[in-house]
């Protein structure tokens, strides 16, 4: 069998699976959930199966000549695998958190065939082979969002879709007009270890630096980068599920990853250190850092607290890439799963909460540590870890930055983590003290409205794992095949190009 056909199996596992579930009518309940299900198990196999091969030097690459001198390309590497075990290990926990939050709810074949297209998008996206093929995950993942979104089919998740869709399609045509002038000037969108821009030495450094900053411009829609974050805190409208795959896998993420494409494997570190663009990256992360956690402050709804905190913590993973060398880099490039392992957590929480009791403000979350002990606990553990206590996977995080920052001197970036990690505290420290050292202040008919334990072992299940996780992911973090270990040996293999 040819290598390259792992890689269409690999995309199939969750784009088969959608098109069956599409079709199934809302009652057949138990077969929704065994397509899902069987999705997953194949979506996890032939990840786990890539790994091992490419660890043992094998090479998988598929291309398609969509038209003449531009190739629709997949490829599996490194990086692809850190993003594409992300997207399948998180889509598992979110598919057996949204089976029990979706339960009795409407539309749900539409809401989980969307799902696993989400993920198809998701996973492709990661395997791109150039810009060209990055693009159309790009533009199918919004596409497969949209119903997601709007599933609640209320007048807040509709002007959600409306603000959403402005912020995307202007992102869309600013993307594809940057790789429409990369292309212009090299015949080429392919990504290369090291990049490749540096040896067309015929055009001038600002046309390289003005391509880049609009390929910015259109994958910071999706990484939600000040001031083009607009559409994330109203997409809260969406159902927990939807939120939690938003912020932790699919959207936020996709963004991210393109920059870091861009960054090393379409100009190459060196190469954009020269044009001076690293500056322009780490003064726009920084001030997204510190927009997002003031906003955060200043929130009552517990899904708009986490969006803004979403929106400072995305732009950790940018601010790594702009710090040249090793450990700033490490730093960035792991947060893009330790973000995404602490974030689902506490979605998973704000839905549980919501869901159980009601509870969609911050006032109301006094005494649930008493009413909802392991959904408490998983939240306090995800939010200590975004502060970026230890032994918590958001301490390594800080930690490489850091040691980043001081490498090469920028104080001022090591004081922005100072106070980011302050602002953190300063909104999730009186959360977690409400939790737990507050007398409940439900009213008696919200209390009597569950008899179970906490809740529904579908909803606590999902949080608890992530929360184990995140402690994992800080423990076990220089283990063989840990993420950050995952991460060293990708970024030894970027600066060694």
């Amino acid at each position: 069998m040819s290598n390259s056909f792992y890689i269409i199996l690999l995309l199939l596992s969750s784009f088969v699976p959608a098109l069956i579930i599409f079709i199934l009518k809302e009652e057949q309940y138990y077969l929704r959930n065994f397509f899902n299900l069987i999705g997953i198990f194949f979506k996890l196999f032939f990840v786990f199966f890539l790994i091992k091969a490419v660890l043992n030097n094998e090479e998988f690459v598929f291309r398609y000549e969509f038209i003449k001198d531009l190739e629709f390309v997949l490829k599996v590497d490194y990086l692809s695998l850190l993003f594409s075990t992300l997207s399948s290990i998180l889509w598992l926990f979110t598919t057996f958190y949204a089976i029990g939050y979706l339960k009795n709810s409407a539309f749900q074949s539409r809401f989980f065939g969307f799902f696993s297209l989400c993920v198809t998008a998701t996973v492709g996206l990661s395997m791109a082979g150039n810009l060209f093929t990055f693009f159309l995950f790009y533009e199918f993942l919004t596409l497969v969002t949209i119903p997601l979104i709007i599933h609640n089919q209320n007048l807040e998740s509709k002007k959600a879709l409306i603000i959403y869709l402005k912020y995307t399609i202007f992102g869309g045509v600013m993307f594809l007009a940057g790789i429409s002038l990369l292309y212009s000037q090299t015949g080429s969108v392919e990504f290369v270890s090291g990049g490749y821009l540096d040896q067309y030495t015929q055009t001038t450094p600002l046309f390289w630096q003005i391509s880049f900053v609009i390929l910015i411009l259109g994958l910071g829609v999706k990484a939600a980068i000040f001031p083009l974050h607009g559409w994330l805190p109203n997409a809260m409208a969406a159902p927990a599920p939807v939120s939690a795959l938003l912020h932790a896998v699919a959207v936020v993420k996709a963004g991210a990853f393109g920059i870091i494409r861009v960054v090393y494997e379409v100009y190459g570190i060196n190469f954009i250190q020269e044009l001076n663009l690293l500056n322009f990256l780490m003064i726009i992360s920084c001030v997204t850092i510190l927009y997002g956690s003031v906003m955060a402050l200043y929130q009552t709804d517990i899904k708009k607290l986490l969006a803004y905190s979403t929106v400072s913590q995305v732009s950790y993973i940018i601010l790594g890439v702009s710090i040249f060398g090793a450990f700033g880099t490490i730093g960035g490039m792991v947060h893009l799963v330790h973000q995404g392992v602490m974030k689902i957590t506490l979605f998973f929480c704000a839905g549980a909460f919501a869901l159980t009791y009601g509870i969609k403000k911050i006032e109301q979350m006094n005494g649930l540590g008493k009413l909802m002990p392991l959904s408490s606990i998983a939240f306090t553990i995800a939010a200590l870890g975004m502060i970026g206590l230890p032994p918590t996977a958001g301490f390594m995080t800080k930690w490489y930055l850091s040691l980043g920052s001081i490498d090469n001197q920028l104080w001022i970036v090591l004081v922005v983590l100072a106070l980011s990690s302050l602002l953190n505290a300063a909104y999730f420290l009186p959360l977690v003290y409400r939790i737990w050292f507050l007398s409940p202040i439900l009213q008696n008919k919200q209390i009597e409205s569950y008899k179970g334990f906490e809740s529904s072992l579908l909803l606590v299940l999902p949080l608890v794992f992530t929360a184990i996780l995140t402690l994992l992911l800080g423990i076990f973090a220089f283990s063989d095949y840990s993420a950050l270990r995952w991460v060293i040996d990708i970024v030894k293999m970027e600066y060694s190009s």
